[in-house]
Parts: structure tokens; sequence; C-alpha cells
């Protein structure tokens, strides 16, 4: 009876948040234990726990539809990170009530693993915006370099361990397991040092993620996204990398150099190829943004009609007439906008009213199931329906098999972009590509 009462709330639980099941995540561990090879000295699984403060008071407050949602949003945001910033397998899974539990095979330095933890702590700490009103909680996180031949239980045991040890701690937000050598290498302070130097220094990467037409597979333009070449930690992702330069004022000159950096490669291209960059949130608060975008392409020479932006909906909750007026300025001079992980939040309808969007770009949430669940292509179907509606067009991320593929050329989606195709790749391979394909 225990096992079928198991079975049933995994069920629930991969509907609710779209995670792997506490059972599935077992099994993933013991493979990757099974995996080690013989005689590795480094730990081959790091494992972080994510607790969400005082959770149960959103459903006391808001009632249990507003906190499920609050959980699909939390879980939408570890699957990204883990998705965009960690360089190796992961799986990501709900343990209980407000706790999530993100694992990688990956032997990475025990700063690195330190590092994305903070950084995953400040995007689940962000505003969550229900129909309610606005959420926000606070989360602890335990890590743990997991031992070689050490058990799931045994690992996670020690997380939860670590967890209590912060709980009991006012003002301590993120600890490390038992067991755990004294910590060396960089720290935060000297990384946020580190990023002053490192735009000039060469090591912010801009990497070009291919986009492709549907029906015809035809390659029509790339996503930039940025990397940092950090010479002792290795690769830090996009949100990594946007966390640190929040921290020292730094948003501002990154996004300049991201951007600048992009347009130069791309004024290369032929045809009518397009260029995606992100808009951040301080891009948006920053009051002389649309001037110095502006300033960037003309300088770089690249057409604006070539050039689309794209914008979250978590960027839009500050000041969403901000938002709208300076997209405004953005279309008048040929830019187009996108309103990027439709699906990953609360899809703010109120959103496609009052903005000047010429794209929806879904999250790729939204294609995972489309393949062997009816509900999710009847989603798919009507949110297709309503963008043709309102004149958009609908891109669709993280297409990884065909069978993904046919299904959203066959509801209308008009363009996509996925691993199935290209993966990201340096500014000379995406030229080559281009080259060959455009």
């Amino acid at each position: 009876m225990r096992a079928t009462i198991d079975t049933i709330t995994s069920k629930l639980e991969e509907r609710m948040t779209g995670l792997t099941a506490l059972d599935s995540a077992r099994q993933r561990f013991d493979e990757w234990g099974q995996g080690a090879t013989a005689g590795t000295r480094e730990p081959h699984v790091h494992a972080m726990l994510i607790s969400l403060r005082r959770f149960d008071t959103v459903n006391r407050a808001y009632g249990a539809d507003a906190g499920d949602g609050v959980l699909g949003e939390i879980a939408a945001r570890i699957v990204h990170f883990a998705q965009d910033d960690i360089d190796a397998p992961t799986f990501v899974a709900r343990v209980a009530g407000g706790s999530f539990l993100l694992a990688a095979h990956e032997a990475c330095s025990r700063e690195r693993w330190h590092l994305l933890a903070e950084q995953l702590a400040d995007a689940v700490a962000r505003p969550v915006d229900t129909s309610a009103g606005i959420v926000r909680l606070t989360p602890r996180v335990a890590l743990v370099r997991a031992l070689m031949g050490e058990t799931f239980a045994s690992m996670h045991d020690r997380l939860s361990d670590a967890l209590e040890q912060a709980g009991r701690s006012e003002g301590t937000h993120l600890v490390w397991a038992r067991g755990e050598a004294v910590p060396r290498g960089s720290t935060t302070s000297e990384l946020e040092a580190d990023l002053m130097g490192a735009i000039d220094g060469g090591q912010i990467e801009i990497l070009f993620q291919p986009q492709f037409s549907l029906p015809d597979d035809r390659l029509t333009g790339a996503e930039a996204l940025a990397r940092w070449n950090h010479p002792e930690l290795g690769r830090i992702g996009a949100g990594s990398l946007f966390a640190i330069a929040a921290r020292t004022d730094q948003i501002g000159p990154l996004s300049r150099h991201i951007a600048a950096k992009a347009l130069e490669a791309a004024r290369e291209w032929p045809g009518d190829v397009r260029l995606s960059l992100n808009i951040t949130p301080a891009d948006l608060a920053f009051g002389s943004y649309v001037r110095q975008m502006t300033d960037l392409v003309r300088e770089s020479r690249f057409p604006p009609r070539r050039l689309t932006l794209e914008i979250t909906e978590q960027a839009l909750i500050g000041d969403i007439g901000l938002a709208a007026q300076t997209m405004a300025e953005f279309c008048a001079q040929g830019i187009r906008i996108a309103l990027d992980d439709f699906g990953a939040g609360f899809c703010n309808f109120r959103y496609l009213k009052l903005l000047p969007l010429h794209y929806l770009k879904l999250d790729r949430s939204m294609i995972e199931g489309i393949t062997r669940d009816k509900r999710d292509v009847a989603v798919l179907r009507a949110i297709v329906a309503m963008a043709r509606a309102l004149d958009l067009e609908v891109i669709a991320e993280g297409i990884e098999r065909d069978d993904q593929r046919d299904a959203i050329a066959a509801e209308g989606c008009a363009y996509y972009q996925g691993f199935l195709r290209a993966e990201p790749m340096s500014a000379a391979s995406f030229a080559a590509m281009v080259a060959t394909e455009a």
C-alpha cells in the first residue's frame, strides 16, 4: 500500500512541477555512482537542498492554488538554472513541501559549487507574481560533495542535517554538510573583483544558439549567450555571471559588452539572418538604456530590422509602464521584441495587451510533454491560436528530438531552437554555419 501511495505522489509531483520524481532521482544518483571511475579522487556528484522558508504561510494567506503556482514557478527557475549554468548532467526533484533537490554529475571545485548555490538562491528569492499578489520567499541552501560510494539516503540525510543547522542560526542562508573541507580558493569578493577585469581581459565569451524556421528548417538567426571563462573556476554561465555583476554594479557595462560583441559578429552575417539579445531588469531600469543600445546598433552598422530584443516576465514585474515605453521606442526604430520564457511563470496575459510584441518565445517546459500528453498539445494549440490572433509569431525553445520538432511544426510554431539541430557555438562556428546554410 505504501508503494502505491508513493507512486501516486510521484506522478502528481511530476504533473504539478514538471520535476523528476524522487524515486527517479534516487535511481539516477545510483547510476551515476555505478558509473564513477575507480580510483577517482574528485567527488563525482555535487548536490544542494533548497528549502523555502515559511512556505506554509503562502497557502494560508493566498490559498492552495496560489501555493501550487509558486512551487511551479520556483521549480521552473531551478530547472532553468541547472540547464543554463551547469555544463553537466543534472536532475531536479521536489523532496517535500517547499524543498527541492538539485544534483549534478560533475567533479567541479567546491568554490564553483558554492558560487552556483549563491546564484541559484538569488534566482529563487526573486518576487513571484501570483494572481493574488506578489510573493517573496527566502531560501536556505545546504550543499554537499558526495563521497565515493555514498548512498542517496546518506547524502540526503547530510543535506537535511545541514539545513536544520542553518535553521537554528538566524541569518545563515547557505551551509555545507558535515565532512567537507575548509573552503579554499576564490571567495565571493575575489570573484567580484575578477569580473571587473574579465570584460577587458577577454574572458567573457559570446556564444550563439542557432534558430530555425518551420516547417522548412531554414537557418534564420541566433540568440546571443554570455559565458565567463574564469581562469581558475572554468566556465561560469550567464545566470551566475549577471548575479555577480549585480552585486558590483557592473550589469550596465556587462550588458553593453555582450551587445557590442554580438553585434560586431552579426554584422558579417549575410541576408536576413537575425540576432537576438536578452534584456535584463537592470537594463530596463537604466534611464539611458535605449540611447546606449541604439548607439551600439548604429556603430556596429547592423540593420535594426534584423535585431530582436528578448525580455522575460520577471523583468516586467517592476514597472510595466516603463517597459512598454522602452519597447515602443525600440519598435519605432524597426527593432523587434520577443516575450521570452513564456509559460515558465504565470503567463500574465495583460502583458500581451500592453506591450508592443512581435514574438512569443515558449519556455522549454511547455514543449517537453507534447509528444505524450494530449493536454500539453491542447495548451500549445491554444497559445499558438492566441498568438496568431494577436499577430504574433511563436518560437519554441528546447527542441531536442525529432518528434518534438514535428509536433510544434504541426501546431503552427514559426521558429525553434534547441540541441536537435545545434548547440550554442562560437561566433566563428556560427559564421561557418551561416555561410553554408543561410
